[in-house]
C-alpha cells in the first residue's frame, strides 16, 4: 500500500483516542468509518469531532467548506467491524490496552478488510509482533502511537514488528507527514 492509494480508512474504536485519530485523519481529506460496539459510542464519537471541527474553525484553523466536507459525505458510523472494514484501504486499530480485546479484535479487521489494507495499531505498550499474529498479513500490521489529545498533540510514534514489510513502514511514515504530525519512528 502507498498513501497515494489511500482513499478511506476505518478507525476501530470511538473513544477518547479514536475519535481525535478519525478527526485528523477527515482533516486531512481521508474519509472515515469510524466503528465502536454500540451505537452510542459511535454517536458520541462523531459528536466529539464535529464539537471539535466548530471550534477550530470558529478559531479560523480550518475552513469553513473543510467541516462542510466532513459533516456532508467523509464520515460514516458503524458497529460493525465487517461492514466498517468492507471497502477500505487503511485500518487503525484504537481498542483498550488489553490483549484480551486487541487480539480479537485485529482477528476481526483482518478477515473484514480488503486483502491489499494495512492495518495500525494505536499502543504505546504492547508488542506489534505478537498482535500481528492475530492476522494472516503480519507484514502489512504496524503500530501506530498517537498521544492525547490527538488533535492537539503533534507527536505520532511508528512501530514496526519483526514481519512488517518496508512498503508497509513507508505508507505509515508517509501517512503521519501528511498529516502534519511530528514523527517518531521506533524501528
Amino acid at each position: 500500500m502507498k498513501l497515494e492509494e489511500l482513499k478511506k480508512m476505518a478507525v476501530i474504536g470511538a473513544g477518547d483516542m479514536g475519535h481525535g485519530i478519525a478527526q485528523v485523519a477527515l482533516m486531512a481529506g481521508y474519509k472515515v468509518n469510524l466503528c465502536d460496539i454500540k451505537q452510542e459510542f459511535v454517536d458520541r464519537g462523531i459528536s466529539r469531532i464535529y464539537a471539535s471541527l466548530d471550534k477550530l474553525q470558529e478559531k479560523g484553523k480550518i475552513s469553513a467548506d473543510l467541516v462542510a466536507a466532513i459533516k456532508n459525505n467523509m464520515l460514516t458510523g458503524y458497529t460493525s467491524i465487517g461492514e466498517a472494514c468492507a471497502d477500505v484501504d487503511f485500518v487503525m486499530e484504537v481498542v483498550p490496552e488489553r490483549m484480551d480485546i486487541k487480539l480479537p479484535t485485529l482477528a476481526a479487521i483482518d478477515a473484514a478488510a480488503p486483502e491489499r489494507a494495512v492495518i495500525g495499531s494505536n499502543t504505546s505498550t504492547m508488542s506489534i509482533t505478537k498482535l500481528a499474529t492475530a492476522t494472516k498479513r503480519p507484514d502489512k500490521v504496524f503500530g501506530m502511537h498517537y498521544f492525547n489529545p490527538v488533535v492537539l498533540m503533534r507527536l505520532v510514534e511508528v512501530i514496526r514488528g519483526d514481519k512488517t514489510s518496508d512498503e508497509t513502514i513507508q505508507f505509515a511514515l508517509d501517512y503521519v507527514k501528511k498529516l502534519g504530525k511530528t514523527l517518531v519512528y521506533a524501528k
